[in-house]
């Protein structure tokens, strides 16, 4: 009875291990994915968001086609940190 009245109380709070002022890892996977297939639906359709890092203030995802083509015809969407905005698109560099 505790635990559902704690759960209760705290569900919209703020994520305390998120930063102020940045958007999601998750978000940022689907918003790469999303703008990638609005540049080009056909070519991007099979595609998912294989990994998301972080660094300087934007997030850097990895796109890949599904089943995974080993870097081959992946694509790296760089996306700002606060808007979620696209900084760049460019292949992956080994």
């Amino acid at each position: 009875m505790l635990c559902a009245a704690l759960a209760f109380a705290v569900r919209n709070s703020e994520d305390p291990s998120r930063r102020n002022g940045r958007i999601l890892s998750n978000d940022a996977g689907v918003l790469a994915v999303n703008y990638l297939r609005h540049v080009d639906r056909t070519r991007y359709r099979d595609y998912e968001a294989v990994h998301v890092a972080w660094e300087t203030n934007r997030w850097i995802v990895l796109c890949d086609r599904v089943p995974h083509t080993a870097l081959r015809e992946a694509v790296i969407v760089e996306l700002d940190g606060k808007t979620g905005g696209v900084v760049g698109v460019r292949k992956p560099v080994n």
